[in-house]
């Protein structure tokens, strides 16, 4: 019998992680984008901002989202979205595409506030890569079951991030957010993309 929480084997022939089991829009993210390092200082403020949406609820709801998120908060622009109005809020809040959540979405203009300061003081992106001196952690893990959900660094960036007065951060969110941008590659040892994402990260 298979294990769930092991690889599985696909149709194509190919071996993924499980979590994005057989919906074809969740296996596209897992094959092109989650696990890539990334560095764009914009990239990772919508990362960080659509990690904070998800709490409380599935990546595959925010991710099927993702899009009219990005339409409603201007393509996360952090500039346009540190002015946002109490009318602009509103307006987010009767946008039945994307999360009502007013905590969420004011933490969002807040969160922005504080990437700006940050982009201006080192760079978001040096910000964030400096905890792990700017290069991914290769993990190598065989099942799902032995993938943490937080870990000593993403407590470690959770508490900075809190000080600076960032919201929806706790430990679990970051790590979430940690594999997502290839701070660590968490794609399981027999996954077909470990040892490509591994390529990247050996090659910055």
């Amino acid at each position: 019998m298979t294990n769930e929480t092991s690889v599985i084997l696909h149709s194509d022939g190919r071996k993924r992680c499980p979590w994005p089991g057989l919906d074809p829009l969740y296996v596209h993210y897992h094959d092109t984008d989650w696990g890539v390092p990334e560095y764009d200082s914009r990239a990772l403020f919508e990362k960080l901002i659509l990690d904070g949406f998800q709490a409380g609820l599935s990546w595959i709801t925010i991710l099927r989202k993702r899009e009219a998120f990005r339409k409603a908060f201007d393509g996360f622009d952090p500039q346009k979205i540190a002015r946002y109005s109490d009318k602009k809020i509103q307006s987010l809040m009767q946008n039945t595409d994307i999360v009502r959540n007013r905590a969420k979405i004011l933490g969002t203009v807040k969160g922005a506030q504080l990437y700006l300061e940050i982009e201006s003081q080192q760079g978001f992106s040096n910000f964030l890569w400096d905890f792990s001196d700017g290069r991914p952690r290769q993990n190598a893990f065989k099942t799902s079951r032995d993938v943490p959900t937080q870990d000593a660094l993403s407590e470690t960036i959770s508490k900075e991030l809190k000080r600076r007065g960032f919201n929806f951060v706790g430990p679990t969110i970051i790590y979430a957010f940690m594999e997502a941008v290839g701070m660590v590659n968490d794609h399981l040892t027999d996954c077909f993309r470990h040892e490509e994402v591994r390529a990247l990260g050996e090659r910055l």
